[in-house]
């Protein structure tokens, strides 16, 4: 068996009784244009949308059981999202795995955060039909252990700037800077602007009535495009 399937399985906690599974949940549209397969992984990638989606939400629904409707839909758009579930692919070492078209390939493929997404979606609708919904749920509490967010009623105990280190670093192993860029007005009414870039290149810029309170306007701007991708 190649290695990136005994990989993929380790990662997930889950071993296939049928592999022809995850394969198939590895193979992209792409891949059956250049060989003679006749399946790729787009019906298991809607399998696994609904079986993640159920699983999900009815975690969120027993563990904050005073949240209203709108509550837990937000905070179940910050868990099933495509960069979300793109990052967990990688974490899996799904690119590596993948079957498709040399042209797809090419065209960096093997990184692109919806494909990815897609597949990782696929692999669970894969493990759905091999093990049931018991080993679905198994593999996806193992998979977002560490990924459950707070309801904002909890979030906001903890500032803005708090809550930004802490996802920076979760997420992309850095530490917030924050660079004043101007000050404007007369010095009874001065406002401060300044920046936060992150790693990836994302940049933003806010404005406050005094260093401390820009830098928290600026982490509150940031967070809020996040949680939204």
């Amino acid at each position: 068996m190649d290695d990136t399937l005994l990989k993929i399985q380790e990662k997930i906690g889950y071993t296939f009784n049928d592999i022809a599974l995850l394969k198939l949940a590895l193979t992209h549209s792409s891949f059956i244009n250049e060989t003679q397969r006749t399946e790729h992984n787009e019906r298991l990638e809607f399998l696994g949308d609904a079986v993640l989606e159920l699983q999900i939400s009815q975690t969120l629904f027993h563990k904050h059981k005073t949240e209203r409707e709108g509550v837990l839909t937000s905070l179940r758009s910050q868990m099933v999202n495509e960069k979300k579930l793109a990052s967990l692919a990688k974490k899996l070492f799904i690119g590596q795995a993948l079957y498709m078209g040399k042209g797809e390939e090419s065209q960096g493929g093997r990184t692109r955060p919806a494909l990815l997404a897609d597949a990782f979606e696929a692999i669970l609708g894969a493990v759905f039909l091999d093990g049931g919904y018991e080993k679905s749920q198994e593999v996806i509490m193992t998979l977002f252990k560490q990924s459950w967010p707070e309801p904002a009623s909890h979030m906001q105990k903890k500032s803005y700037k708090t809550l930004l280190q802490e996802y920076t670093q979760a997420q992309f192993h850095f530490t917030p800077e924050y660079q004043l860029i101007s000050e404007d007005g007369p010095e009874h009414a001065k406002i401060f602007t300044v920046s936060f870039k992150d790693s990836q290149g994302y940049f933003v810029t806010g404005s406050g009535n005094s260093l401390k309170k820009a830098e928290h306007e600026v982490a509150r701007l940031a967070l809020e495009y996040y949680q939204a991708d």
